[in-house]
């Protein structure tokens, strides 16, 4: 079987091309990025990904991390991998250089982030985490928490985790019992958290958790929520690991996958409590720890990407090397390799073409971040942040689920071969399951999407973005090819139904907001395929101007013309049909009593 082979043309093209690399590049704090050093960092961290990452993806499944009375053991070769990882510098890529970071943009971030996802989720699961509690720590922690954290966290060290899950506590966090009783500058905290993603390894020499508890005389509901700091072992005021904290893991939760990743249930203060530090301000913990979860969030939606790519690389290579019946319309009688098979082929363009979206929806979000965190113009940072906000649930919600779907195509291209665990597919199906559900639902990710991100200003971010792509509509038009005028089409009938249900929404929701939510989940996948279809198109106009100016990568450019135009034939044409679940399908979903079903 092949290892993992990171796609790097493409993802250099998306950079570049759609993403804005260049316009990334101009803001103050990365004037030293530019194309070649990009290309560098992604070359280099793809002979990461492929020789030391994805070789150990299947015997860590296989093996898993375990639980014992001294702590948990990761899979044989994880240690090392860490370790090659910390030394190689790429847990510090994104974060400040004031405390040790290499202050790169998040637009170089994300596909180098994409490579640790395809080549090992359950591995890449660790930074994902220990990224959040710095972002965190960033913009909510005080001088002396940073200073005392930030160093070790950003050098990979330590690592970090986020505890927000109880047992009675799941997606309704004013559910939440764990208490903090204050003691001088400190804390006690009191409770047990469930579905902690590595939150007992022996990885690091640290791990820092990020606890949200409810301190004394705190208001009921998530008003009531802190946030506080809990190590694993407690940091001496010259930094150097002091006692063992009272924090310990109890048990492993046994999963359907990503079993090399070890989800902990986490006991605090069995004894006298675990001494931890207040972040910020009492009772405003969710708000912070919100922080922390929109960059998880964007960092889940990559899973989706990054297991798309993994599992249409192995369909790819099965089907190159699968022997199976003759070819139609041909007159020979030998059997062919099944990528010579139409259904065969539909499959890989269906994983192809919606690997390609995600990734390119997700790289412009990447490069809106940067630009609303960094640009000079305060109009242009809340533009920015407004698209960036919208557009967060779209990526996480809708790039997993495409993930899912594109991982059980993979199993469905091996035939009866993709449901034996040798060949590989079904653990990408496995470990796909859960993105769906991290970081909240699906579901809660489309609420967000219609309650907050389109009710807070009437759907003026989203028809904005709408906008946009009736704008490109006069770019295609300028193209003969009849390529371009196929997508032209789709994507102009998309864009009037995504209209439609923006307008339905914001007009509809006061009047009948459960209607609305009912389709929310629908209007999700709707905004997703609309707005990958957007950069689709815009990929395809890009790739024709090259073809008609000459040049190398002809075949490159043709391949992508051909795959926007796929995606605009059987994807960009399901968004009429979604805007009519959303629109006229409430009825249908409310309509049993609670005992009809």
């Amino acid at each position: 079987m092949s290892e993992y082979r990171a796609p790097i043309r493409d993802m250099m093209f998306v950079l570049t091309e759609l993403a804005g690399l260049d316009e990334v590049a101009a803001l103050p704090p990365f004037a030293d990025v530019n194309a070649e050093l990009v290309q560098q960092i992604l070359e280099e961290n793809g002979k990461f990904a492929t020789e030391v990452l994805s070789p150990l993806n299947q015997p860590g499944d296989r093996q898993g991390s375990k639980w014992t009375a001294d702590g948990v053991k990761t899979p044989d070769g994880f240690g090392d991998a860490y370790r090659k990882f910390v030394d190689g510098g790429w847990n510090a890529l994104q974060f400040p250089t004031d405390f040790g970071g290499q202050g790169l943009p998040k637009t170089v971030a994300t596909p180098v982030m994409e490579m640790w996802k395809s080549a090992n989720l359950s591995f890449s699961l660790c930074p994902l985490l220990t990224g959040g509690v710095i972002e965190a720590l960033l913009l909510r922690g005080s001088d002396a928490q940073k200073a005392q954290y930030l160093p070790k966290m950003i050098q990979g060290d330590w690592t970090g985790t986020m505890n927000l899950t109880e047992p009675q506590a799941g997606s309704d966090l004013a559910l939440i019992k764990s208490r903090a009783v204050p003691e001088g500058d400190h804390y006690r905290i009191f409770g047990q958290k469930i579905f902690i993603t590595y939150g007992e390894h022996d990885l690091a020499e640290n791990i820092v958790h990020l606890v949200l508890a409810r301190a004394q005389d705190a208001p009921a509901g998530v008003r009531g929520i802190s946030l506080f700091i809990v190590p694993k072992f407690l940091v001496n005021a010259d930094g150097s690991l002091g006692a063992r904290n009272d924090v310990r893991c109890v048990s492993l939760e046994h999963k359907l996958g990503i079993h090399a990743s070890p989800t902990a249930v986490m006991q605090y203060g069995e004894r006298d409590g675990a001494i931890g530090t207040l972040i910020g301000e009492e009772n405003r913990g969710l708000e912070y720890m919100f922080i922390m979860m929109n960059a998880a969030r964007f960092a889940v939606g990559m899973e989706g990407v990054a297991i798309s790519e993994r599992a249409y690389q192995r369909a790819v290579d099965y089907a190159r090397d699968r022997i199976q019946s003759r070819e139609l319309g041909g007159s020979g009688s030998q059997s062919v390799a099944i990528i010579k098979h139409p259904d065969v082929r539909r499959m890989l363009m269906t994983m192809r073409a919606q690997t390609e979206a995600t990734r390119a929806l997700a790289y412009v979000v990447a490069a809106a971040t940067d630009k609303a965190h960094h640009h000079p113009d305060e109009n242009e940072r809340k533009r920015q942040q407004a698209f960036v906000d919208l557009m967060i649930p779209i990526v996480k919600g809708w790039s997993t689920e495409v993930g899912i779907e594109i991982a059980s195509t993979g199993v469905q291209v091996h035939g009866g071969m993709g449901f034996i665990e040798e060949t590989g597919a079904a653990q990408h199906l496995r470990d796909a399951r859960i993105t769906t559900i991290y970081e909240g639902t699906t579901g809660i990710q489309a609420n967000d999407l219609i309650g907050r991100k389109l009710s807070r200003d009437g759907g003026q971010t989203a028809k904005a973005v709408i906008s946009q792509l009736k704008a490109l509509d006069g770019e295609l038009a300028k193209h003969s090819d009849l390529q371009l005028a196929a997508i032209r089409k789709r994507l102009a009938a998309a864009a009037v139904a995504a209209d439609e249900c923006i307008t339905w929404i914001v007009n509809g929701a006061g009047q009948d907001v459960r209607a609305a939510y009912a389709g929310a989940v629908p209007f999700l996948k709707l905004m997703g395929i609309t707005t990958a279809g957007w950069q689709m198109a815009r990929a395809a106009v890009i790739a024709q101007k090259r073809l008609t100016a000459g040049g190398p990568d002809a075949s490159f450019y043709q391949a992508k013309i051909t795959t926007a135009r796929f995606f605009a034939d059987h994807f960009l044409s399901q968004v009429p049909g979604l805007r009519d679940q959303v629109v006229q399908g409430a009825a249908s979903v409310l309509g049993l009593a609670e005992e009809q079903f």
